[in-house]
């Protein structure tokens, strides 16, 4: 391995554990989120079917914010275990190298980018 590469991966090494402290701030602010708002529920206030919608609304808000970020750090913490066993880098469906732009901007891609595309569009599809 030459120093270019391992300097490379160093950086995206404390890239994907920056966005690893990050992503589990998030998950933490959601929950204690959660929490308040579970618990400023007045059981016995008069509240309107409006202000009843916009709880509910929050709450999802709050819940899906915390379902992506629990994604994305799996996502992260998936990329140091690659790194670790030295496949990072490599396209987990083509096996072809991720370009080093694409994992400087997504550190945590698992996939080149014609990949994910065909991966998000089957989704998409069976959706």
């Amino acid at each position: 391995m030459n120093v270019d590469t391992q300097q490379h991966l160093t950086t995206l090494r404390e890239l994907l554990l920056f966005r690893i402290h990050e992503l589990e701030a998030e998950v933490h602010a959601a929950a204690l989120q959660r929490a308040r708002d579970a618990g400023a529920v007045d059981h016995n206030a008069v509240i309107d079917r409006k202000e009843e919608a916009e709880a509910e609304q929050r709450a999802e808000i709050v819940s899906q914010a915390e379902r992506l970020a629990g994604t994305a750090l799996s996502d992260c913490r998936s990329a140091l275990t690659r790194l670790d066993e030295g496949v990072y880098g490599d396209c987990r469906d083509c096996g072809d190298p991720i370009p080093l732009a694409r994992l400087m901007v997504q550190p945590q891609a698992g996939r080149c980018a014609p990949c994910q595309a065909a991966f998000e569009g089957g989704h998409r599809a069976a959706a």
